[in-house]
Protein backbone atom coordinates (compact mmCIF):
# COMPACT_ATOMS: atom_id res chain seq x y z
CA UNK A 1 0.00 0.00 0.00
CA UNK A 2 1.41 3.49 -0.96
CA UNK A 3 1.26 6.09 1.44
CA UNK A 4 -0.51 9.43 1.15
CA UNK A 5 1.11 13.08 0.24
CA UNK A 6 -0.57 16.04 1.57
CA UNK A 7 -0.33 18.93 -0.42
CA UNK A 8 1.84 21.64 1.36
CA UNK A 9 0.45 25.37 1.45
CA UNK A 10 0.57 28.18 -1.55
CA UNK A 11 3.82 28.80 -2.83
CA UNK A 12 5.72 25.50 -1.47
CA UNK A 13 8.48 23.87 -3.75
CA UNK A 14 7.06 20.41 -3.15
CA UNK A 15 5.30 17.63 -1.71
CA UNK A 16 5.53 16.03 1.38
CA UNK A 17 5.02 12.63 2.09
CA UNK A 18 3.74 11.61 5.24
CA UNK A 19 5.66 8.79 7.01
CA UNK A 20 5.10 5.70 6.23
CA UNK A 21 4.82 2.87 8.63
CA UNK A 22 6.53 -0.51 8.44
CA UNK A 23 5.87 -2.50 5.77
CA UNK A 24 5.16 0.30 3.69
CA UNK A 25 6.53 1.92 0.59
CA UNK A 26 6.69 5.68 0.25
CA UNK A 27 6.29 7.82 -3.22
CA UNK A 28 8.36 10.10 -4.01
CA UNK A 29 7.44 12.96 -6.52
CA UNK A 30 10.79 13.18 -8.40
CA UNK A 31 10.85 15.66 -12.10
CA UNK A 32 11.19 13.84 -15.48
CA UNK A 33 14.12 11.72 -16.18
CA UNK A 34 16.42 13.66 -18.60
CA UNK A 35 17.16 11.66 -22.35
CA UNK A 36 19.21 13.50 -24.14
CA UNK A 37 19.26 13.99 -27.90
CA UNK A 38 22.34 11.74 -28.45
CA UNK A 39 22.00 8.80 -26.55
CA UNK A 40 20.03 5.74 -28.72
CA UNK A 41 16.10 5.59 -28.14
CA UNK A 42 14.41 9.02 -29.19
CA UNK A 43 10.66 9.61 -30.60
CA UNK A 44 10.12 8.83 -33.37
CA UNK A 45 13.42 6.27 -33.64
CA UNK A 46 13.02 3.98 -30.55
CA UNK A 47 14.98 0.56 -29.74
CA UNK A 48 13.49 -2.32 -31.61
CA UNK A 49 13.33 -5.06 -29.78
CA UNK A 50 12.63 -9.05 -30.57
CA UNK A 51 11.00 -10.90 -27.66
CA UNK A 52 11.76 -14.47 -27.14
CA UNK A 53 10.19 -16.01 -24.28
CA UNK A 54 7.40 -19.39 -23.46
CA UNK A 55 5.49 -17.39 -20.67
CA UNK A 56 2.47 -15.60 -22.30
CA UNK A 57 1.71 -13.99 -19.18
CA UNK A 58 4.93 -12.65 -19.05
CA UNK A 59 5.84 -12.06 -22.43
CA UNK A 60 2.35 -9.62 -22.17
CA UNK A 61 4.10 -7.87 -18.64
CA UNK A 62 7.32 -7.03 -20.34
CA UNK A 63 5.64 -6.24 -24.10
CA UNK A 64 3.21 -3.91 -22.19
CA UNK A 65 6.25 -1.89 -20.41
CA UNK A 66 8.69 -1.56 -23.45
CA UNK A 67 5.41 -0.58 -25.28
CA UNK A 68 4.64 1.98 -22.58
CA UNK A 69 8.37 3.78 -23.30
CA UNK A 70 8.30 5.86 -26.29
CA UNK A 71 12.14 4.97 -26.58
CA UNK A 72 11.77 1.47 -27.13
CA UNK A 73 8.98 -0.29 -29.83
CA UNK A 74 8.05 -4.29 -29.40
CA UNK A 75 8.61 -5.55 -33.92
CA UNK A 76 7.44 -9.29 -32.26
CA UNK A 77 7.28 -11.69 -30.02
CA UNK A 78 8.65 -15.90 -30.11
CA UNK A 79 7.09 -18.76 -27.61
CA UNK A 80 9.81 -20.80 -28.63
CA UNK A 81 13.31 -21.91 -30.22
CA UNK A 82 11.49 -22.30 -33.74
CA UNK A 83 9.45 -19.73 -33.69
CA UNK A 84 12.71 -17.46 -32.20
CA UNK A 85 14.78 -18.68 -35.70
CA UNK A 86 11.54 -17.39 -37.69
CA UNK A 87 11.18 -14.02 -36.27
CA UNK A 88 15.34 -13.08 -36.63
CA UNK A 89 15.03 -13.84 -39.79
CA UNK A 90 12.10 -12.38 -40.89
CA UNK A 91 11.99 -8.70 -38.57
CA UNK A 92 14.97 -6.00 -37.97
CA UNK A 93 15.50 -5.20 -34.95
CA UNK A 94 18.00 -4.00 -32.36
CA UNK A 95 18.17 -5.40 -28.91
CA UNK A 96 16.60 -9.37 -28.19
CA UNK A 97 14.99 -9.96 -25.30
CA UNK A 98 15.24 -14.15 -25.07
CA UNK A 99 14.39 -15.95 -22.08
CA UNK A 100 17.06 -19.10 -21.36
CA UNK A 101 14.25 -21.85 -20.86
CA UNK A 102 12.17 -22.45 -23.42
CA UNK A 103 9.41 -24.32 -23.89
CA UNK A 104 11.45 -26.74 -27.56
CA UNK A 105 15.01 -25.62 -25.89
CA UNK A 106 17.43 -23.33 -24.66
CA UNK A 107 17.75 -19.42 -25.46
CA UNK A 108 21.59 -19.59 -25.98
CA UNK A 109 20.34 -21.93 -29.23
CA UNK A 110 19.22 -18.06 -30.83
CA UNK A 111 21.89 -16.34 -29.78
CA UNK A 112 23.82 -18.21 -32.58
CA UNK A 113 21.17 -17.43 -34.88
CA UNK A 114 21.65 -13.53 -34.04
CA UNK A 115 25.21 -13.84 -34.54
CA UNK A 116 24.88 -15.16 -37.99
CA UNK A 117 22.04 -13.26 -38.90
CA UNK A 118 21.71 -9.75 -37.27
CA UNK A 119 25.50 -8.96 -36.21
CA UNK A 120 24.47 -5.57 -35.38
CA UNK A 121 22.05 -6.54 -32.38
CA UNK A 122 22.87 -7.45 -28.94
CA UNK A 123 21.17 -10.01 -27.08
CA UNK A 124 20.05 -10.00 -23.34
CA UNK A 125 18.99 -13.10 -21.44
CA UNK A 126 16.33 -13.06 -19.28
CA UNK A 127 15.87 -16.05 -16.34
CA UNK A 128 14.27 -16.86 -13.45
CA UNK A 129 17.36 -17.66 -11.54
CA UNK A 130 20.95 -15.71 -11.68
CA UNK A 131 22.98 -18.69 -12.20
CA UNK A 132 26.59 -17.55 -12.20
CA UNK A 133 27.84 -20.40 -14.73
CA UNK A 134 24.53 -19.75 -16.88
CA UNK A 135 25.58 -15.98 -17.05
CA UNK A 136 29.08 -16.91 -18.28
CA UNK A 137 27.84 -19.06 -20.80
CA UNK A 138 25.29 -16.27 -22.17
CA UNK A 139 27.98 -13.64 -22.37
CA UNK A 140 30.55 -15.97 -23.67
CA UNK A 141 27.96 -16.52 -26.54
CA UNK A 142 27.73 -13.29 -27.00
CA UNK A 143 24.94 -11.71 -24.84
CA UNK A 144 25.48 -8.77 -23.61
CA UNK A 145 22.63 -8.30 -20.39
CA UNK A 146 21.27 -11.11 -18.11
CA UNK A 147 17.67 -9.87 -16.21
CA UNK A 148 16.29 -12.31 -13.20
CA UNK A 149 12.79 -12.45 -14.28
CA UNK A 150 11.89 -11.47 -10.59
CA UNK A 151 13.54 -7.71 -10.99
CA UNK A 152 11.68 -5.01 -10.02
CA UNK A 153 9.33 -4.02 -13.19
CA UNK A 154 11.38 -1.12 -15.55
CA UNK A 155 14.28 -3.36 -15.88
CA UNK A 156 13.17 -4.66 -19.11
CA UNK A 157 13.12 -1.30 -20.26
CA UNK A 158 16.38 -0.23 -19.04
CA UNK A 159 18.31 -2.97 -19.80
CA UNK A 160 17.17 -2.72 -23.58
CA UNK A 161 18.16 1.00 -23.35
CA UNK A 162 21.43 -0.25 -21.55
CA UNK A 163 22.69 -1.95 -24.15
CA UNK A 164 21.53 -0.62 -27.01
CA UNK A 165 23.71 3.11 -26.06
CA UNK A 166 26.75 0.64 -25.80
CA UNK A 167 26.78 -0.71 -22.15
CA UNK A 168 25.94 -3.88 -20.15
CA UNK A 169 22.83 -4.75 -18.19
CA UNK A 170 23.73 -6.41 -15.21
CA UNK A 171 22.50 -6.07 -11.21
CA UNK A 172 25.42 -5.23 -9.48
CA UNK A 173 24.80 -7.79 -6.98
CA UNK A 174 25.31 -10.09 -9.85
CA UNK A 175 28.33 -7.92 -10.86
CA UNK A 176 30.06 -8.36 -7.92
CA UNK A 177 29.35 -12.00 -7.22
CA UNK A 178 31.10 -12.76 -10.74
CA UNK A 179 33.86 -10.50 -9.86
CA UNK A 180 34.41 -12.46 -6.18
CA UNK A 181 33.75 -15.81 -8.06
CA UNK A 182 37.36 -14.72 -9.95
CA UNK A 183 39.06 -13.35 -7.08
CA UNK A 184 42.14 -14.16 -5.27
CA UNK A 185 43.92 -17.76 -6.73
CA UNK A 186 42.40 -17.65 -10.01
CA UNK A 187 43.03 -14.26 -10.37
CA UNK A 188 46.12 -14.90 -9.04
CA UNK A 189 47.24 -17.55 -11.52
CA UNK A 190 46.02 -15.98 -14.68
CA UNK A 191 48.64 -13.52 -13.91
CA UNK A 192 51.13 -15.48 -13.86
CA UNK A 193 49.93 -17.45 -17.05
CA UNK A 194 49.75 -14.52 -18.70
CA UNK A 195 50.93 -10.96 -17.00
CA UNK A 196 51.65 -9.23 -20.09
CA UNK A 197 48.16 -8.51 -21.87
CA UNK A 198 46.67 -6.10 -19.01
CA UNK A 199 50.27 -4.06 -18.60
CA UNK A 200 49.72 -3.27 -22.82
CA UNK A 201 46.91 -0.83 -21.71
CA UNK A 202 47.23 2.02 -20.96
CA UNK A 203 46.60 4.06 -17.99
CA UNK A 204 43.37 5.69 -19.92
CA UNK A 205 42.45 2.03 -21.53
CA UNK A 206 42.44 0.52 -17.97
CA UNK A 207 40.15 3.42 -16.27
CA UNK A 208 37.58 3.33 -19.34
CA UNK A 209 37.80 -0.65 -19.33
CA UNK A 210 36.43 -0.06 -15.09
CA UNK A 211 33.87 2.00 -16.10
CA UNK A 212 32.73 -0.23 -18.74
CA UNK A 213 32.57 -3.32 -16.33
CA UNK A 214 30.58 -1.17 -13.74
CA UNK A 215 27.99 -0.39 -16.78
CA UNK A 216 28.48 2.58 -17.99
CA UNK A 217 27.92 3.72 -21.80
CA UNK A 218 30.14 4.87 -24.11
CA UNK A 219 28.43 8.56 -23.69
CA UNK A 220 28.81 8.50 -19.87
CA UNK A 221 32.07 7.38 -19.81
CA UNK A 222 32.60 10.81 -22.37
CA UNK A 223 30.81 13.24 -20.25
CA UNK A 224 32.61 11.80 -16.87
CA UNK A 225 36.07 11.56 -18.55
CA UNK A 226 35.49 15.25 -20.64
CA UNK A 227 36.17 13.23 -24.27
CA UNK A 228 33.64 12.64 -27.03
CA UNK A 229 31.89 9.17 -27.34
CA UNK A 230 33.49 8.27 -30.31
CA UNK A 231 37.08 8.73 -28.62
CA UNK A 232 35.67 5.94 -25.95
CA UNK A 233 34.47 4.04 -28.96
CA UNK A 234 38.16 4.57 -30.13
CA UNK A 235 39.63 3.27 -26.85
CA UNK A 236 37.23 0.52 -26.77
CA UNK A 237 38.23 -0.91 -29.75
CA UNK A 238 41.94 -0.81 -28.79
CA UNK A 239 41.13 -2.64 -25.71
CA UNK A 240 39.16 -5.63 -28.24
CA UNK A 241 42.58 -5.39 -30.30
CA UNK A 242 44.93 -5.83 -27.35
CA UNK A 243 42.97 -8.46 -25.48
CA UNK A 244 42.15 -10.29 -28.24
CA UNK A 245 38.53 -9.89 -27.44
CA UNK A 246 35.38 -9.13 -29.63
CA UNK A 247 32.74 -8.33 -26.55
CA UNK A 248 32.43 -5.67 -23.74
CA UNK A 249 31.72 -8.86 -21.50
CA UNK A 250 34.49 -11.06 -22.76
CA UNK A 251 37.03 -7.74 -21.87
CA UNK A 252 35.55 -7.54 -18.74
CA UNK A 253 35.50 -11.31 -17.93
CA UNK A 254 39.32 -11.18 -19.25
CA UNK A 255 40.14 -8.01 -17.07
CA UNK A 256 38.74 -9.53 -13.79
CA UNK A 257 40.46 -13.12 -14.38
CA UNK A 258 43.73 -11.16 -14.21
CA UNK A 259 43.14 -8.80 -11.82
CA UNK A 260 42.80 -5.43 -13.24
CA UNK A 261 39.47 -5.00 -10.86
Amino acid sequence: MLSNTVLASPGAAALAPSAPSAGQFSTIDNPPSVWPDFMVGQRGRPVRVLLVDDDAHLRHVIAQELMADARTLLVAQAGSVREGRRAIRLHEFDVLLVDLHLGDGVGFELLADLKRLRPGAQAVMISVVENDDQVLRAFEQGAVGYVCKNSWFGNYTQAVLQVANGGAAITPHLARRLLQRFDRPHAGEAKRRQPDEVERLSAREKEILRMVATGYTSAEIGARLLISGMTVNTHIRNIYRKLQVRTRAQAVRFASLRGLF
